[in-house]
């Protein structure tokens, strides 16, 4: 009886530094944010638009109706995978950029699975598809895991150089072997077929690629947080002698969760391929690895904070096509935004804990 007062101090505590904690979580991506639209509002106004008019086209183009929802939504999907391949290696403490090279991976095999098996059901096709394009993504980011763990090349740069690889097998494959003799102008592989086509969730325009989306991050939430493996990733991440001396397979946890990485990247490929393209081309290689870098940091490497962070990069990113029409904008000036967004989140990243009002206070 007489602990019960203590129990009940340290559990309000712990819930204080629940609320602590998740609000800096918060905080810092939207104060990242709120920067950047200042600093671009004083680009577009260089360039002689008003930015006022230029942030209520973009909310137009992203949110403003039923159709702009659809749009973003659908360029939200692949966003989502290709952050999931950032955020489960940061788990380790790893930084792995090499999400755009799967995905280009995942789409080349999605492809390449959809050659080879013609007459295949629709849904056999598609579950085929997907498996080829997320073991080809898996293995495509496991080998950039390898190289840190046993050859200690810095993930970073192994995965990044691995982007360019990936894009060059697959112009050498699309260009090559893999291309439909019809496509004249644009090299592409044969087209998948319409009746092989991923269809869209119904009453809307949006693919199921969104749906995957979302699983794969409840999934990784769950595994994260609420199973041995996920601990084992954070004690890993956290400091990795510490993990070593407990016991902990490091090696195995590095080459998994990679390996799971570069698996939501290629799923992404697949998808983009089945319910976007068709078939595989240049129209692949967009950036949708590198932005989903973007949404991964923004939402702190948590994996249900991405599905947010995703839609509202995605919106921006559908927007571009409203202000070039309205303002006379490139259809580019969006990624101004992006590339603002990121620098303010870095730079929110390196302050945290320096200045006075971003410093915890002790409990």
């Amino acid at each position: 009886m007489e602990a019960s007062p203590v129990r009940i101090d340290d559990s309000a505590a712990h819930w204080q530094d629940i609320l602590r904690g998740a609000t800096e979580a918060v905080a810092v991506p939207v104060l990242a944010v709120l920067a950047a639209l200042v600093l671009f509002g004083l680009f577009v106004t260089i360039a002689g638009v008003d930015p006022f008019d230029t942030y209520s086209l973009m909310y137009a183009g992203a949110f403003g109706s039923w159709f702009s929802w659809q749009n973003t939504l659908t360029r939200a999907a692949p966003l989502i995978l290709t952050a999931l391949c950032c955020a489960l290696p940061a788990q380790l403490g790893m930084v792995v950029i090499g999400g755009e090279g799967a995905l280009v991976i995942g789409g080349l095999a999605a492809a390449a699975i959809a050659m080879a098996l013609p007459d295949s059901a629709p849904l056999v096709l598609q579950i085929a598809m997907a498996i080829a394009a997320m073991a080809a993504g898996a293995a495509w980011v496991a080998l950039a895991g390898g190289l840190r763990h046993w050859r200690g090349v810095n993930e970073t740069i192994a995965s990044l150089l691995l982007v360019y690889i990936a894009v060059a097998v697959f112009n050498q494959l699309v260009e090559g072997v893999l291309r439909d003799p019809a496509s004249l102008n644009k090299p592409s592989t044969p087209h998948i077929g319409d009746a092989n086509m991923l269809t869209t969730i119904p009453g809307t325009d949006i693919h199921w690629g969104l749906a995957y989306g979302v699983i794969a991050c409840l999934l990784a939430y769950i595994l994260i947080y609420r199973t041995t493996f996920g601990f084992g990733m954070r004690v890993a991440g956290g400091n990795v002698k510490a993990a070593r001396m407990v016991g902990l397979p490091v090696g195995r946890l590095v080459l998994v969760a990679c390996g799971l990485a570069g698996a939501a990247a290629g799923l992404a490929g697949m998808v983009e391929v089945a319910a976007v393209h068709g078939k595989a081309n240049a129209s692949l290689i967009v950036g949708y690895g590198y932005t989903g870098i973007l949404v991964a940091f923004l939402a702190r490497h948590n994996p249900l904070a991405i599905v947010p962070v995703a839609i509202l990069l995605g919106g921006i990113g559908a927007s571009g096509g409203l202000l070039q029409r309205r303002l006379g904008l490139p259809d580019a000036t969006v990624l101004v935004l992006q590339g603002l967004i990121f620098i303010a989140i870095l730079t929110s990243e390196v302050l945290y804990g320096r200045l006075p009002w971003l410093k915890r206070k002790p409990s």
